[in-house]
Formats: structure tokens, C-alpha cells, sequence
């Protein structure tokens, strides 16, 4: 079975459809998939369901989509960066499923592994909790949380091998690792792209398996969600015969 196809555009060719839930990687910019996220406002398709820890920010990652109102709704735990996110919401253009970070963290990998629901103690007795099922464990309680699985995942790696194998650095790994076995279908761009057998197995974050298709991005963009730096000062000069 090939699975490398040769841009983003022909690698999600198919795959999205109206309606469709979607889980796209990354960590605020970090290691999003930018080219597959291209590709999805390429092909048009509306009313989309996105699973993603944040929406980018304004023209950026996810923000592209929002832009075109392709996205009917985001499950998400972090969306403060986007002005657009934020006027959607308030307009009531956009649904918004919040969730505690390491919650959508554990939901994706629940779904990835097949596990239908756990419990949890994070959010019970918050508004998190509205409308879902609690009970008590060992005197403590517990909010139940559900797996989530998508029809296509979307992620971005390092480096992978033309069989899938997955490599992940960083802050990348946050979500992108578990977004990989959540989906139904997995497509990856990777930065760095090798023959099989030329990764040490035991450096694989994501089995080949669980991936579909994969597009070689060697360009990436690496963005800077927001730049941060400190004023400089020069150290007095010597006087008085100093050294």
C-alpha cells in the first residue's frame, strides 16, 4: 500500500466531506499541520467539527478556517490567541465544546485506544460538568468523560518513514501523537522524510499502522505564537585603567 502521496492537496483528495469531525494536532502553533489545514480550505467542505487543543490564531493554522466559516464547531481547551474564534462565539456563528486541556488530552488518547468513557475528577461541580454523568469513587467524585474519535486526522511530525512511522520533537507531542490513533483515517506531513527501516524503532512515537496517507513538508513554517524578548543593556565600559 503507498502512503506517500506528493502535496497535501492530492493526500486529503477525498477524504473531506461536509459535516465531517476532524482532529488537527499541535500546540498553539507548535507542530500544526498548516499544509493539511491548507488543503481542508481548499476543498471546501462545510459545517466541519474540528477536535483540536486551540484554533490557531488570526490567519494562521485553524484561524484559516474560521475565516471561511468552514467550522461549525470546535472542541477545544484553549482559545484566548483568536479574535475572529472569539467573535464567532459571541456572535453565535460558532459552538464551542470547552474542556480542561489534560481532559481533551485523555479523551483523544481514550478514543485512539478504544476506550468508550472514564471519570475524572477535574470539572466536577463546574459548569464541565452540566448534563453529564457523576459518581462517587472511594468517597471522592467523578465526572464522566467520553472518548472522541474523528473521521480524519490530521497531524505533523518531524520525521517519518514511507511506511507511517511517526517521529514527533518536542511540544509537538502534546497532542499530535494521540490525534494519530483517534482517527478514523490519519494523514501526516512530516518535515523529514525517509525510507522504511531508517528510523530506530525504538525513537517511533506512532506506529505506521495507525497512518494512511503521508506528505513530505521540508519547508515548514515555524511560527511564534508570541514573541517575547528582553531589552538589551550594555555593560558599562571600564574607566580608570580597569580590566
Amino acid at each position: 500500500m503507498k502512503k506517500v502521496y506528493p502535496d497535501a492537496g492530492t493526500a486529503m483528495a477525498g477524504l473531506v466531506k461536509d459535516g465531517m469531525t476532524l482532529m488537527a494536532g499541535g500546540f498553539g502553533l507548535c507542530g500544526i499541520p498548516e499544509a493539511l489545514i491548507e488543503a481542508v480550505r481548499a476543498s471546501g467542505a462545510k459545517n466541519l467539527t474540528f477536535i483540536s487543543n486551540n484554533a490557531g490564531v488570526d490567519g494562521i493554522g485553524l484561524g484559516v478556517l474560521l475565516e471561511t466559516r468552514q467550522v461549525k464547531k470546535m472542541i477545544s481547551s484553549y482559545v484566548g490567541e483568536n479574535k475572529l474564534f472569539a467573535q464567532q462565539y459571541l456572535g453565535g456563528e460558532l459552538e464551542i465544546e470547552f474542556n480542561p486541556q489534560g481532559t481533551l488530552a485523555e479523551r483523544i488518547r481514550a478514543g485512539g485506544a478504544g476506550i468508550p468513557a472514564f471519570y475524572t475528577k477535574t470539572g466536577f461541580g463546574t459548569l464541565v460538568a452540566e448534563g453529564k454523568e457523576t459518581r462517587v469513587f472511594h468517597g471522592e467524585n467523578y465526572v464522566m468523560e467520553t472518548g472522541l474519535v474523528a473521521d480524519v486526522s490530521i497531524v505533523h511530525a518531524w520525521m517519518g518513514d514511507t511506511e507511517g512511522n511517526l517521529v514527533f520533537r518536542k511540544t509537538a507531542r502534546n497532542f499530535n501523537p494521540m490525534m494519530a490513533t483517534a482517527g478514523k483515517i490519519t494523514v501526516a506531513e512530516v518535515e523529514h522524510l525517509v525510507p522504511a527501516g531508517q528510523i530506530n524503532p525504538d525513537h517511533i512515537h506512532t506506529s505506521g499502522i495507525y497512518v494512511q496517507r503521508i506528505v513530505h513538508v521540508p519547508d515548514a513554517a515555524k511560527h511564534i505564537e508570541q514573541r517575547t524578548t528582553r531589552k538589551h543593556t550594555s555593560a558599562p565600559a571600564a574607566t580608570g585603567g580597569e580590566v
